[in-house]
């Protein structure tokens, strides 16, 4: 390098043809120099950098270009470690440029070697210098590196179609009965026996939660299905179709009369159609995606305190006392309890209509939960899938999940039945989450420092 060349030259403007750079008072730039000196030695990136807001010659950007490109090949004390016979055949601007504080912000800002390299390549390729300029302005953090193409495309095939495995566990617990009821369908065109028209593969699960006696739930777990692909909207519209199934089942319970008017249940489903899954819930049962380790829930827990189920009863002409709905059910909806509920067509406080959720499958997405209260009153959605991904990696059987997340339950001492399904989504176990370490940024090496401390010192 050169003696007197000034390495800490603030460039705040250059137009044209990027030659002219701003002046300040002597003591001021001293004491620029400082700060960022301090700042060097801390192994932080300097501070109070003027950027270059306009460059309008193409020349000269592709000069810094190849310029910078050298400097990365020298890794992040590349800049001061430049022979002169390396950035003599650039030109007077580009040299000065290249010892500036500006290149330590870009080295100091790209978050690995590996996107150096490719800020440098893709600035060269481009000729922008606007969306240069634009990402050091925002301290090319990891969003603008994005908005530059620098980041890799999502991982999100989509030709990816769903490999179905499921297992279930119950356990009565400490209730003196069984309630709950539950089905598995892991092959839909198999299970109904049928080459019906809809998109394939196909697969069905619900988890019923019973209450005054399991005859509701077992009445809506062998029906409700074929009232969901019997209905005339099946497959073209299918939430419609799965809305009216679950009329259907409601209207069915007030009319069969081996069951009494007192039963009812809770209904969880989850009908998947290609790479399209539908959930709907009606009741406190819950529905949760694990998501490369992070819990999705797709459903919502419809208990007589939530604020929206609340104004819904009390609109309705409904009370709640003390967390119960009309001082008997601590759900506020069900199908069946038709010893609540008004004539059939009219508007009920105990509502029997779900709330549906739809997503597209990814290879993202892993495996599904569903489960009834008695699991989620003791532990949380992200608590579960840590579990259950664990229990993949080690024997990839969601039938062993789900008594894992049964058994865990009962040693938390939970005060209710326990339905737990758990539904894969490929047949490999999920694959082990690499967590990237942070990366300590460089600091200046001894022997750059002390030529930074020469060359101010000139």
């Amino acid at each position: 390098m050169a003696q007197g060349t000034n390495a800490s030259l603030q460039i705040e403007r250059l137009d044209g043809g990027c030659g002219s750079a701003s002046k300040g008072s002597a003591s001021a730039t001293e004491d620029e120099n400082l700060d960022n000196l301090n700042q060097l030695s801390a192994g932080k990136p300097p501070r109070n950098i003027k950027i270059v807001r306009h460059c309008s010659s193409s020349a000269f950007f592709t000069d810094f270009i190849h310029a910078f490109s050298q400097v990365i090949a020298r890794d992040c004390v590349g800049w001061f470690d430049l022979a002169e016979k390396d950035v003599g055949r650039h030109s007077l601007e580009t040299r000065k440029l290249i010892h500036s504080d500006l290149v330590k912000v870009l080295l100091w800002s790209s978050k690995s070697i590996l996107e150096r390299i490719k800020l440098a390549k893709y600035a060269k390729e481009q000729r922008s210098t606007a969306k240069l300029c634009a990402a050091i302005d925002n301290e090319t953090n990891e969003s603008e590196i994005g908005n530059l193409g620098l980041v890799s495309p999502s991982t999100e095939n989509s030709a990816f179609l769903p490999i179905f495995r499921s297992g279930s566990w119950t356990e009565k617990g400490p209730k003196q009965y069984m309630e709950d009821e539950h089905i598995c369908v892991d092959n839909l065109h198999k299970h109904l026996a049928t080459s019906a028209d809809f998109p394939s593969p196909g697969a069905f699960y619900g988890v019923f939660d019973g209450h005054g006696g399991i005859d509701a739930a077992s009445f809506t777990r062998k029906n409700i299905l074929h009232f969901i692909v019997e209905d005339s909207q099946f497959p073209s519209g299918t939430k419609r179709a799965i809305k009216s199934a679950f009329v259907k089942a409601d209207h069915a319970l007030a009319d069969t009369k081996s069951i009494d008017s007192s039963s009812g249940t809770t209904a969880l489903m989850a009908l998947i159609l290609g790479r399209t899954m539908l959930v709907a819930n009606a009741g406190d049962s819950r529905a949760v995606l694990g998501k490369r380790g992070r819990a999705i829930e797709l459903s919502k827990d419809h208990k007589p305190n939530c604020t929206s189920e609340r104004t819904r009863i009390e609109r309705l002409g409904g009370i709640i006392y003390d967390g119960y709905l009309n001082g008997q059910l601590s759900v506020a909806r069900a199908l069946g309890d038709w010893h609540i509920k008004g004539p059939k067509g009219s508007k009920s406080p105990l509502s029997s209509e779900p709330e549906l959720e739809e997503i597209n499958l990814t290879e993202e997405d892993e495996f599904l939960i569903l489960a009834c209260d008695g699991l989620w009153d003791v532990m949380s959605s992200q608590c579960a899938v840590t579990m259950v991904r664990k229990e993949l990696m080690m024997h990839n059987d969601p039938e062993r999940c789900s008594k894992a997340l049964v058994t865990e339950a009962l040693q938390r001492n939970t005060c209710d039945n326990l339905t737990v399904l758990v539904i894969c989504f490929s047949p490999d176990p999920p694959p082990k989450i690499e967590i990237p370490r942070n990366h300590r940024r460089r600091s200046i090496s001894a022997e750059g420092l002390d030529r930074v401390k020469g060359i101010l010192n000139n």
